[in-house]
């Protein structure tokens, strides 16, 4: 593993995360052995406007029974779980943190989605995958910890079959400044690595990509979080904490700021490989 690939896993690794999801679950009195991907969606949506921005980029993309999804930075594995049980997809995730990996297959396995979807330890920047291997690509909140952007896209164009088509939710710089840490991708800078919308567009359009749908989703994120904090009545039994510790309340925190203040911005888009 390279460095960059070190200093990233080591942020999200936590070494006895399978353990803490399973107290967790067991505290808020859901059955670890007959789980559905909504009881996990408050943690394993590891990215802004959680359940709602899957769903969403799912229906944007076209998604449907049958296809094969590649999920780049799939986590946990709550968005595969959830194309899998409402879309009828097969998804295969790959994630540079392998105890992600292993947690996401043993939650798959109680949600009884383990035949649907299966788990890759990997790097996106030389995935371990033949080309035109996947009906469509999928990848939210992953970028940011990349900075060869050039050969990402290059690397999902590849594994992509020919008229399938992209679909990314990602975060950008913003035109506010630099950015506000910790913030749940980085506690750092020297693993964050945000680019503007608009050098992201270009980038993926000279991969090689066609753009379908591309929309800043930035005014819905801030809307989003003013709902939850209106809803909220104490803290959720499952939330972001399990995976990220005791740093989540000052990586939240930021991530609002950060919005705010135009330091970042949201990007949803559906992209196509031409025939």
């Amino acid at each position: 593993m390279t460095d960059r690939g070190a200093s990233v896993e080591a942020h999200y690794a936590r070494g006895d995360l399978g353990e803490i999801i399973l107290a967790a679950l067991a505290e808020a009195g859901l059955d670890a052995e007959a789980l559905t991907p909504a009881d996990l969606a408050p943690m394993d949506e590891f990215h802004i406007r959680g359940r709602e921005a899957t769903a969403e980029l799912a229906r944007l993309a076209g998604l449907s029974p049958g296809m094969h999804v590649l999920d780049v930075g799939s986590g946990v594995g709550g968005p595969s779980r959830h194309l899998a049980d409402e879309f009828g997809c097969r998804v295969t995730g790959l994630d540079l943190t392998q105890e992600f990996c292993r947690v996401a297959a043993m939650l798959s396995a109680r949600a009884g989605l383990g035949a649907r979807v299966d788990y890759r330890h990997g790097d996106a920047l030389a995935m371990p995958f033949a080309a035109a291997s996947f009906d469509a690509v999928w990848t939210q909140h992953a970028s940011m910890n990349i900075a060869d952007k050039a050969r990402l896209y290059g690397e999902m164009l590849r594994v992509l079959r020919p008229g399938g088509r992209l679909a990314l939710y990602d975060i950008a710089a913003g035109p506010g400044g630099e950015v506000h840490f910790p913030v749940p991708w980085a506690r750092e800078p020297s693993i964050s690595f945000l680019t503007a919308a608009a050098d992201m567009r270009a980038g993926l359009e000279a991969a090689g990509f066609r753009v379908v749908t591309w929309r800043d989703d930035t005014e819905a994120a801030l809307g989003f979080r003013a709902r939850l904090a209106a809803a909220r009545n104490g803290p959720p039994p499952l939330s972001l904490d399990l995976l990220l510790g005791a740093d989540w309340p000052a990586m939240a925190t930021n991530q609002v700021r950060n919005l705010e203040e135009g330091r970042i911005a949201l990007v949803q888009a559906v992209l196509e490989r031409p025939a």
